[in-house]
């Protein structure tokens, strides 16, 4: 339901029925295909190869190429009011894949922003370790009166995601480079899911001062009564 769930939430943000909105989850094991990844001609392809790996697609709101979650990845994404969002783009970028890198920062990696050659779903706020292997990455989408941005991170498991993108990229004829996909433990050994959330949260804390609340039902039968049309079509 994450997509979904996320397009749900930037249609409430845009319309003002919600304020700006965090999410923190784990989304267990699924290939996030963009837009882009859904025009090309090898795009039923990919959805197979992901599907024979255990892996079910399914279509992201955000911008980007082709990424892996897997039981060892976290889903981070803000939902933000703007009344004119399109100027905003790379102050968001900015600013909050800085948040991320500097929380990684604290957990001991050396993270710096930008891409590395040959990583999956390339962009210039990627958050790699040391320029050598990609850590995190992140996309966007926009509407009128609210942005959302989405961030892929991979706590553990950078193996497996590297072994799952491989046919996917393949069919997508697109630049893809196995060894450049990293995850925290690699340079942290030992780090798991619940200190990177602590961190995480701490760093939103200190920053907009994040208030923990629930989900309403509305909103959680409003994802669900979408979420059918995010699963990617083999």
């Amino acid at each position: 339901m994450g997509p979904a769930l996320s397009r749900v939430l930037l249609e409430q943000v845009a319309a003002g029925q919600r304020p700006a909105t965090v999410r923190l989850s784990r989304p267990g094991r699924v290939v996030a295909f963009g837009r882009r990844d859904r025009v090309s001609p090898g795009y039923r392809a990919a959805v197979e190869a992901a599907r024979q790996g255990g892996f079910p697609g399914m279509e992201r709101i955000s911008g980007g190429r082709a990424a892996a979650f897997t039981e060892g990845a976290l889903s981070l994404t803000f939902t933000i009011p703007d009344a004119r969002p399109a100027e905003g783009t790379e102050r968001r970028f900015a600013e909050w894949s800085g948040l991320v890198r500097d929380t990684f920062r604290d957990l001991g990696a050396d993270a710096r922003v930008g891409a590395v050659p040959g990583e999956y779903c390339p962009g210039e706020y990627s958050i790699n370790a040391g320029g050598r292997i990609k850590l995190a990455g992140v996309g966007q989408r926009m509407v009128k009166g609210a942005a959302h941005l989405g961030f892929v991170i991979l706590v553990s498991g950078s193996g497996l995601v590297a072994e799952t993108l491989a046919p996917v990229y393949s069919a997508l004829e697109l630049e893809y480079d196995p060894q450049k996909v990293g995850s925290l433990e690699d340079v942290v050994p030992g780090v798991g899911l619940e200190e990177v959330e602590d961190a995480l949260l701490e760093r939103l804390d200190d920053r907009v001062g994040a208030k923990e609340t629930g989900l309403d039902g509305k909103t959680r039968e409003a994802a669900a009564s979408i979420s059918p049309d995010f699963r990617s079509k083999p």
